[in-house]
C-alpha cells in the first residue's frame, strides 16, 4: 500500500529481517562456556582493578586489554527494572517479564538480565515482591547450551528457594 507524506511524497511501507551471524571472539566464548557449567567469569583490569560483568577484552574506563579472569558470585543488588508486558518480534521469553539492572557481589558494573520467580501478571504483587536494593540470586536453566539464557533469571533472595 503506498501512502503519502504532508508534501505529496509518496511512502511505500514495509519490512525487512536482517539475518546475521556474529563472531563472540575468545573473551565472550569463554564468558559463555562459563554460563554452560554454571560459572559467571568477569575480567578485571589490571590498571584500575575493576571486575567487568560480563567479561570483557579491555576496560573501557582505562582502555587496556584485560587479561585476569575472575569468578564472580551469583548474587547481586537489583539497581533498576522495569516490566515489560507487551510483545514485539523476535523477543527472547513471552510477556510478561522484567528487565533489570544487576551488579553481582564484587564486580564494578550492572549487566542486564531478567528477574522472575513470583507472579508477574498482578502490579501489586510484582511491586510486593521486587524493590530496588533488593538481594537476587541466578537461577539456572535446566539444559544450558552457552548463552545468556542459561541464566534463566535472578530471583529474589528474600523470596527463598534455589
Amino acid at each position: 500500500m503506498i501512502t503519502f507524506d504532508k508534501k505529496g511524497n509518496p511512502i511505500m511501507e514495509g519490512e525487512a529481517t536482517l539475518v546475521y551471524n556474529l563472531s563472540l571472539g575468545p573473551v565472550w566464548h569463554r564468558f559463555f562456556q562459563g554460563l554452560k557449567e554454571k560459572k559467571i567469569w568477569g575480567t578485571r583490569c589490571s590498571r584500575c582493578q575493576r571486575i567487568l560483568v560480563p567479561a570483557r577484552g579491555f576496560c573501557p574506563r582505562c582502555f587496556v586489554d584485560t587479561h585476569e579472569w575472575v569468578e564472580v558470585s551469583q548474587e547481586g543488588i537489583l539497581e533498576s527494572w522495569v516490566l515489560v508486558n507487551y510483545e514485539y518480534y523476535n523477543m527472547p521469553i513471552e510477556p510478561p517479564y522484567i528487565v533489570a539492572s544487576i551488579r553481582l557481589d564484587g564486580t564494578d558494573c550492572s549487566f542486564i538480565h531478567m528477574v522472575g520467580g513470583f507472579d508477574l501478571t498482578d502490579m501489586e504483587i510484582v511491586n510486593k515482591h521486587i524493590k530496588i536494593g533488593d538481594k537476587v540470586k541466578a537461577v539456572w536453566r535446566k539444559e544450558r547450551y552457552g548463552n545468556i539464557l542459561d541464566i534463566e533469571y535472578f530471583k529474589p533472595v528474600r523470596l527463598g528457594g534455589p
